[in-house]
């Protein structure tokens, strides 16, 4: 079996602009704003919260992470170690990578974060070392123990936890913490813009569809099946791209064989380098999905772990799950 990734709060991409609503002097004729003006109009206020959401991050400066907890900077951070794979990878879309100075054993992507030097996994971190390279913060995410936090806070060191559980819209909100953070604000609109964008336009073209039944596996085999439930992230994103999960009512991640087998799904999503080993297993090689060859291996990392690449997962996922829709 292999270990899921909890994967991390909700969006709220900075504020508003005041409107431009407004009457003309005291005059009590109404006039009719021509079309051309009010889409003129309507595009500057939205370039003017981008804008404003873009703007440089002043300091200090005080974030409050996905546990609620409040981190000040006096000035700007250049000394980062990333303890999640999903956090460096947020790390290298914001152009950050020159700032990374310690990784976990699994963060992997992009090729060339391998350069950079280790400093334990996910639960175990080599907290010595972290203290050697004075870091001016460490960024963890789920997984990250209790323990290993206030070690290094009772030793001076500025940690911020990020992840998201259940909605998409919290990995927005990651994105743009990470942004005020660094100093990096308009990298962060951009990418939570495309984000969007990408993840909306998947969601338009699959709208109406009829949903197939999906099985999502996380973990099979002896020590128990393991999938995506309703409450969760990676639930989340097979339902706004047009699936229908069999495990829509469980809460977290633990299911059943017999669940499995009852339920009898159309599609079954899993890693790639799980599928071969589960369509062969006599537990599931019986599975209607099995037998007609709609079981798909897929980059879950894709799908798990929160950030950028998620609208590329969702994108997937929609195809699997409608081809028809993206001929």
């Amino acid at each position: 079996m292999k270990n899921m990734k909890k994967l991390f709060m909700i969006l709220c991409i900075m504020a508003m602009v005041a409107g431009l609503a407004a009457c003309a002097g005291s005059s009590k004729e109404t006039k009719a704003v021509p079309a051309e003006t009010a889409e003129n109009e309507k595009n500057e206020t939205v370039k003017t919260e981008a804008d404003d959401s873009a703007a440089a991050t002043e300091y200090p400066v005080t974030i409050q992470d996905s546990n609620g907890t409040e981190v000040t900077f006096d000035t700007e951070p250049v000394k980062v170690v990333s303890m999640a794979p999903n956090i460096t990878e947020m790390i290298y879309q914001l152009g950050l990578e020159d700032r990374l100075i310690g990784r976990t054993t699994y963060c992997d992507y992009p090729e060339e974060v391998s350069a950079i030097e280790e400093v334990g996994t996910l639960r175990e971190p080599n907290i010595e070392k972290i203290i050697s390279m004075e870091p001016d913060v460490v960024i963890a995410s789920t997984h990250f123990s209790e323990e290993s936090e206030k070690q290094l806070t009772d030793l001076g060191v500025k940690v911020v936890i990020l992840y998201e559980e259940k909605k998409i819209d919290g990995v927005y909100t990651m994105i743009e913490t990470m942004g005020r953070m660094f100093n990096v604000n308009e990298a962060a609109t951009e990418t939570i813009q495309e984000m969007e964008s990408s993840i909306n336009e998947t969601k338009a073209a699959v709208d109406g569809l009829e949903a197939p039944s999906v099985y999502y596996v996380v973990g099979f085999g002896e020590y128990g099946d393991y999938t995506a439930g309703g409450d969760t992230f990676v639930g989340e994103l097979i339902a706004l791209t047009g699936g229908d999960n069999i495990a829509l009512e469980v809460s977290g991640w633990s299911y059943t064989l017999e669940s499995i087998v009852e339920a009898d799904p159309e599609i079954i999503i899993i890693s790639e380098d799980m599928k071969e080993s589960f369509m062969a297993s006599e537990h599931y090689c019986d599975l209607t999905a099995v037998k007609n060859g709609n079981v798909y291996g897929i980059d879950a990392n894709l799908v798990e772990r929160q950030g950028a690449r998620n609208a590329e997962g969702a994108r997937i996922l929609a195809e699997i799950f409608h081809p028809e829709a993206f001929k």
